[in-house]
Order: C-alpha cells, then structure tokens, then sequence
C-alpha cells in the first residue's frame, strides 16, 4: 500500500533526525483489528517548519494546528505536531493549542480510547496510555477522560461515538452513552455538512441498523432527522407486513445494507418517509399518496444537509419509484421498458429487493424483472427514434407542445413492436392527427 510505504518512509526519516514519531488514531485501531487503513496519520515532537524542512513536498494544511500533508507521486499522509488544546468555543475547534514533546499530552486531546493508540510501524510496538487496547480486546467505545467534556468541546464526536459502535460492532461505555444522551441536543449546532458525512458513513461502512438503533437511543435521530423518528409506532397492514410497524421495517431494511452507495442508503433510509403524516384507517390501514409525501419530506432533509443536486435526484427518483414494482406484471411493454431504462435502475431494483426481504420476502416481481432485463438487450430497451420531430416537419406538420405526444405515441409504438419503420411510424401519426396533415 502506497500510503503505508510513504508513512514508514516518513517516521523513519524522522526518527533519524532525531525526532520522536508514531502512526497515529485511527489507522493504528484498524491495523490492531486486522483491517485495511483508509488513511495513515502521524504524529510527531517536530515542529512544523521542521517537517516543511524535512519534506520539502510538504504543504500545510492546518498550520495553526501544526498539520503538515507529506506527499509522494502515489501518497499522501498528514504529520501532525503533538499538541494540547485549550478550551474549545465553537463546538468544533480549540481556541489555541500548544505544541508538545510528550506524545501522551497529544494522546488526552483525543476522543476515544481505541483512537488514542500510538504505534512504531518498524517494530510494532504500540503505544498506549489510556487503555485503548483493552477496549479494543473487549470491544468497547469509551471517551477519553470526562466523556460530557470531550463531547462538549467537539460535538461531532457524538455522532462518530455512534459511528464506531455501529461499523465495529462495539458497545458503547456506559458513562460515554449516558454523556452522549445528556448532550444529544449540541448536535444541533454542527454544521450541516459534517453531520450528513457522519451519517452517509454510518449508512455505508457497515452496521447501519445498529447505527440508527444508537441514534435512536441517544436522542440523536429526534434532533438530526425527526421525520425518520415519527416512523416509530406507525403500524402497517400485517398481510404485507408482518414484521411489523415502519420503524422496524425500516430497522430490517437497513439491516441488509452491505456497503451500498450512498443514494442506494439513503434511498432505503428513507423509502417509506412519507407514510407517518400519510396514514389512516378506512376498512384497513392504509398510506394513500405516501410516495409522494416521502419525496416531499426526503427533498427537505436532503436539501436541509446540503445534498449534491445528482445525489438528491437519484434519491428522489429512488423513493419515487419504489412501489412501481408491485404493476411489472401489469405493465405495457413501453411502460415496462421505460421503467427498466430509469438512470441508476440497479439500484431502483437493489431497493425493491430489501424492501421485500424486510417485509412480506415474496420476490416474484423481483424475479421478474430480472428475467426481463436478461432478456433485453439496450437496443430493445431505448432503440433508435423512427421518427423524429424534422420527419413530422418534413410530412407537413407544424412544430409545437403536440410535436412532443406524438413522439412520445410512436415511441411507445415502437416498444410494444407495432411499428418498426418511418413508413409505418407517419402512417400511425396521419391515422391519429388527421386534422394536422396538409390539405
């Protein structure tokens, strides 16, 4: 690995200068668990300008907080200057930090415990002076020192407590859990960005169940996302879902969630958003126009965490589209290949899967379509026009809003096999619009 390579090279050119250096949080957790290193950070007794010296490639990225990006041809790694922190005043920053030679002193500003570990990647030793180890070894996410205190300095870690414990599959301590649920509400002060890449991440890196159960439990999900919150308690019709209320369909849901992409995640998050403010019982319960409801509520929360425009429409699209699956069977084969043909359909269809496996399990539609798109090739699918709106105005018809049915009509013909050829394509449209023909 690129990175790894670049970060030994680097501790060690350190240590030769006689400097003090160590991989640093989270890689050195994911390296004890046996796990494949996103990122490789280091942190050093090196000032700054040492490192600029040193590394002549450098570039600073956080100088004030003596964050040095080290950089080769294939890699990058941040060194950072052990430090300690003053007080935090904006819930995400310190007011000043003072540069340190005693690694323990960077280790205290730190989160948790498993991200407080130090190691020599040239022997493997490891450093550990807040018992990161022995949580690692048991499985537990714990706040280093006063948990109410590392929470209120930055509140962000309130969401990546909940993070590691949903991807690591690890409890949280329970003075950390009771610190998180006593300080939920600073959440709320956290720019949206930051909060929408904790909870993409929750979503995608594995345990979003979990995830969301944690949320839930901490108060979190009623301040960050309330609409998902009023999911809980609203019941379903129970010959097409036995599991049970919204809330637990969407639990199982989320459940199945294998590293998807993040508009697949959010989709399944949130598919059924719309049927709390859409239920009613008349004979039995029913969510009459809950899709669209659930695009309405899911395009303020998108844009309320600043979504990208791309990401929000396939997310709409996703939710939008969701119970099309149930008339496949029913369909047109126009209406059928135009579903089939949707931008991202692999996902469309990826969602209906786990939404019936999270409910009734009967996949028969899901097998159909499956058939149905081994069956059809892109050809069949979106074939080349027969028509085009110059052939209607090279056969005497004047351009307007009709130009667009009239394409769309002999499309749909063309789909369904019942016209294949220009001459067949102008005779069905002098057939239908007879009164738009010359003379």
């Amino acid at each position: 690995m690129e990175a790894e390579a670049l970060a030994r090279e680097v501790i060690a050119k350190l240590r030769h200068a006689g400097h003090q250096a160590w991989l640093v949080g989270g890689c050195v957790r994911d390296l004890l668990l046996g796990s494949k290193p996103k990122d490789f950070d280091i942190a050093t007794d090196a000032r700054p300008d040492r490192i600029m010296d040193l590394f002549p490639n450098s570039g600073r990225v956080g100088a004030h907080f003596g964050v040095v990006l080290v950089r080769n041809v294939f890699a990058q790694v941040e060194v950072a200057t052990f430090r300690s922190d003053d007080d935090y005043q904006d819930g995400r920053r310190p007011s000043a930090v003072h540069f340190e030679a005693d690694p323990r002193q960077d280790v205290l500003r730190r989160d948790f415990t498993i991200n407080g570990l130090l190691m020599d990647p040239l022997t493997g030793e490891v450093l550990d002076t807040v018992g990161g180890r022995d949580d690692l070894r048991c499985g537990i996410v714990r706040a280093i020192g006063d948990p109410g205190r590392r929470f209120q300095e930055d509140h962000l870690r309130l969401l990546r407590a909940i993070r590691f414990a949903a991807r690591l599959g690890f409890e949280i301590e329970p003075v950390t859990f009771d610190a998180i649920c006593a300080n939920h509400r600073l959440i709320a002060g956290v720019s949206a960005e930051r909060i929408r890449e904790e909870l993409n991440r929750i979503l995608t890196e594995g345990g979003a169940r979990r995830g969301f159960e944690l949320l839930d439990a901490t108060g979190l999900l009623r301040v960050l996302l309330p609409e998902v919150a009023a999911m809980k308690g609203v019941a379903q019709p129970p010959q097409y879902h036995p599991e049970g209320d919204v809330w637990v369909h969407t639990l199982l849901l989320l459940e199945q969630l294998e590293r998807p992409a993040c508009t697949l995640a959010w989709g399944a998050l949130l598919h059924d958003v719309g049927k709390p403010p859409t239920f009613r019982i008349e004979e039995r319960i029913r969510f009459d126009g809950h899709v669209e409801a659930g695009v309405r509520l899911a395009h303020g929360i998108l844009v309320r965490l600043r979504f990208s425009r791309e990401a929000l429409e396939e997310i709409e699209a996703l939710i939008g589209n969701h119970m099309r699956f149930k008339d496949v069977f029913h369909m047109k084969d126009s209406t059928l290949k135009r579903f089939l043909r949707l931008p991202q359909f692999p996902e469309h269809l990826e969602l209906h899967r786990l939404d019936c496996l999270a409910s009734h399990r009967n996949l028969e539609n899901y097998r159909f379509v499956k058939q149905k798109l081994a069956e059809y090739s892109a050809e069949h699918l979106k074939p080349s026009r027969i028509l085009t709106g110059a052939d209607l105005i090279a056969a005497g018809y004047s351009p307007g809003p009709l130009f667009t049915e009239i394409l769309t009509a002999v499309e749909d013909a063309q789909l369904e096999g019942r016209v294949s050829t220009l001459g067949e394509a102008l005779d069905m449209v002098r057939e239908r619009w007879p009164r738009e023909s010359p003379g």
